[in-house]
């Protein structure tokens, strides 16, 4: 069962790509990122676990917070250059 969920996921990390390339603005491809990055999260806590790894939820966590930060700051990033005035 937890071979087919990592499956699962990686099927859904391939049309999250496809979606991050095909997106039609900024934000929209922002977002498939980020859903990207959860999908990765869930991909390290799954295997982990199927791994018999002792620390794979730290890993995760701390994975899923980087992904938060980043997210949050590449907004801010094409927030503040999209209320600049054109040159």
């Amino acid at each position: 069962m937890l071979l087919a969920t990592i499956l699962a996921l990686f099927a859904s990390m391939i049309l999250i790509v496809l979606r991050a390339f095909a997106g039609p603005s900024v934000y929209d491809r922002v977002l498939a990122v980020n859903m990207f990055g959860t999908k990765t999260v869930l991909v390290i806590a799954v295997g982990g676990h199927a791994l018999g790894w002792t620390s794979f939820a730290d890993v995760a966590l701390l994975y899923a917070m980087l992904n938060f930060v980043a997210t949050i700051a590449v907004l801010r990033f094409f927030e503040a250059t999209a209320k600049e005035p054109p040159a």
